[in-house]
C-alpha cells in the first residue's frame, strides 16, 4: 500500500508561482511512476505531468509545458510540481498519484488533493 499526501497549494496572483509537494509513505517509492493531475470545478480530472521512477522520462500536458516542472527525490520519498507563470485557468484541485506503470490511466494510488487558486 502507498499513501500520498499533497501540500503547497494556496492562493496566488496570475504570474505567480507555487511549489506542490507529494509525500509518499508505505511501500518503496522508487519503483513507482508518479504523476500530477488536476480537477477544476465542473470539469473532469485531467493529466498535468508525470515522471518515471528514475526521472528519465517526463511528460507534460501541452498547456503547462515551459511553465511547470515535475521532479522527484526518491531518497526523501517526495515528488514535486513547480508551477511558474500561473494563470487563472490553472485553478483546480491538484492531485498526485503513483503507479507501477508509466501510464496515467493505470495509477493505483492517489492523494487527497490540494487547492490551487490563481486570481486574475
Amino acid at each position: 500500500q502507498v499513501q500520498l499526501v499533497e501540500s503547497g497549494g494556496g492562493l496566488v496572483q496570475a504570474g505567480g508561482s507555487l511549489r506542490l509537494s507529494c509525500a509518499v509513505s508505505g511501500r518503496t517509492f522508487t519503483n513507482y511512476a508518479m504523476g500530477w493531475f488536476r480537477q477544476a470545478p465542473g470539469k473532469e480530472r485531467e493529466f498535468v505531468a508525470q515522471i518515471s521512477w528514475s526521472g528519465g522520462r517526463i511528460n507534460y500536458k501541452e498547456s503547462v509545458k515551459g511553465r511547470f516542472t515535475i521532479s522527484r527525490d526518491n531518497a526523501k520519498k517526495k515528488g514535486y510540481l513547480q508551477m511558474n507563470s500561473l494563470k487563472p485557468e490553472d485553478t483546480a484541485v491538484y492531485y498526485c498519484a503513483a503507479g507501477m506503470d508509466y501510464e496515467p490511466q493505470t495509477y493505483d494510488y492517489w492523494g487527497q488533493g490540494t487547492q490551487v487558486t490563481v486570481s486574475s
